[in-house]
């Protein structure tokens, strides 16, 4: 029997009780964030994790069929293993690369209580993974694109009685990730809340709709004119040139003009929509550029753009965590617009830890080339990680800085 209840319904409220069969017997604490940065308060799982769990076990109480499993986007395995240890087949599909290195790491960790070698199928997040799927588990992202792109996915290849169930802390959610879910599905229903978190269950499929992405939009870029740009749903800023990413590459193209920039290498690092990698490929005729960024989202959305705009032929686009594929000195430039959030949580760890990346992938005398929020004050981070480091522009909300690479 598959999804006994009826629409609007959720196990929680109808039993009373959630079960906790799959997270009674684990050992969360020993999951760790690496190869992201760890800190204080910083846990590889969170209690929106254990809410998603306790809610599958119950619905497989009232008797819905839960294979095949799909879960998405699992940050550090604290929804994989789990099942995998309860004996629960899972297919599981990542954007981030980081993400993709963690759960194997933790996975290693727990070692032998873990059987994953027959239950685990790893795979791209797409109509190929999400065939026939009875129950899809999610995170909910933070971007409200990428929530609807993944909802139109699951509404159109996974079973017509698919549950969907999307979790997160409360006060990352709002009243519009429902209306965005509501777009796909007929029944979207908000649990009862624990922990500071819930879960929203999402049922009856609403097939047909056209695909939301990839979205394309035009832009005028500094010193090149108007171009196309392009994102899939998980891309930071859309297809837009973001306000931090025109005040670097103005500050950029005052230096190429003035002859004190000049290179037959770069690096875009974090790529997101690709609008630096192409600008350099248009900024110079003969420029070779590597484009990367840890979500795959991001580079197809990279690739794209660099299709629509004829220079796909001299930009490399490599998903990456971090430049972990780029030998140490060999490149004379690094730009960079650093996120500072890892999922919904503020994370400036990972600007740290892009940073580092690039300082040491620069070759002696390269330069990292890096806009950032004000606030932050990165550029003492800036001075220890990669070297000596000016100020070339800036205006109330962001700073752009060069950094020379001293070996």
């Amino acid at each position: 029997m598959t999804a006994p209840l009826p629409h609007g319904q959720t196990p929680d409220a109808v039993l009373g009780h959630l079960r906790s069969a799959y997270t009674e017997d684990f050992p969360f604490a020993e999951l760790l964030r690496d190869p992201l940065p760890g800190g204080a308060g910083q846990r590889a799982h969170d209690a929106a994790d254990l809410l998603l769990l306790d809610t599958l076990a119950t619905w497989s109480e009232v008797g819905h069929r839960l294979d095949p499993v799909v879960v998405l986007d699992d940050r550090h395995g604290a929804l994989t293993l789990p099942l995998l240890k309860a004996g629960v087949a899972v297919r599981l599909g990542q954007d981030s690369a980081s993400h993709q290195r963690s759960v194997t790491r933790n996975a290693e960790r727990v070692g032998d209580r873990v059987r994953s070698d027959h239950l685990l199928t790893r795979g791209e997040i797409g109509p190929e993974l999400l065939a026939g799927a009875r129950t899809v588990v999610l995170p909910l992202p933070r971007s409200l694109d990428a929530l609807d792109q993944t909802a139109h996915l699951v509404a159109e290849h996974a079973h017509v009685d698919v549950v969907l169930l999307a979790g997160g802390r409360d006060k990352h959610m709002s009243p519009r990730m429902n209306e965005v879910l509501s777009r796909s599905f007929t029944s979207v229903v908000a649990g009862r809340g624990r922990s500071k978190s819930r879960v929203i269950t999402a049922r009856g499929s609403r097939r047909g709709r056209p695909a939301p992405f990839p979205r394309t939009r035009a832009q005028e870029l500094p010193d090149v004119g108007s171009v196309t740009l392009a994102a899939y749903g998980a891309t930071f800023g859309g297809a837009r040139l973001d306000p931090g990413t025109r005040l670097l590459l103005e500050a950029m193209a005052a230096a190429v003009h003035s002859g004190t920039l000049t290179t037959e290498r770069a690096i875009d690092l974090g790529c997101g929509n690709g609008t630096i990698a192409l600008w350099l490929a248009l900024q110079w005729a003969g420029l070779s550029v590597l484009a990367t960024d840890q979500s795959a989202d991001a580079c197809r959305s990279a690739e794209l753009t660099a299709r629509e705009n004829g220079v796909l032929d001299r930009v490399e686009i490599r998903r990456d965590d971090a430049l972990s594929s780029v030998d140490e000195a060999s490149e004379p430039l690094v730009v960079l617009n650093p996120p500072f959030h890892d999922g919904n949580a503020v994370d400036p760890g990972v600007a740290q830890r892009l940073i580092a990346e690039a300082a040491r992938v620069l070759e002696d005398g390269g330069q990292l080339w890096c806009v950032w929020n004000s606030h932050l004050r990165y550029r003492p981070l800036l001075e220890r990680l990669v070297g000596q480091t000016r100020q070339v522009a800036r205006n109330r909300q962001f700073t752009v800085t060069v950094s020379s690479r001293r070996r």
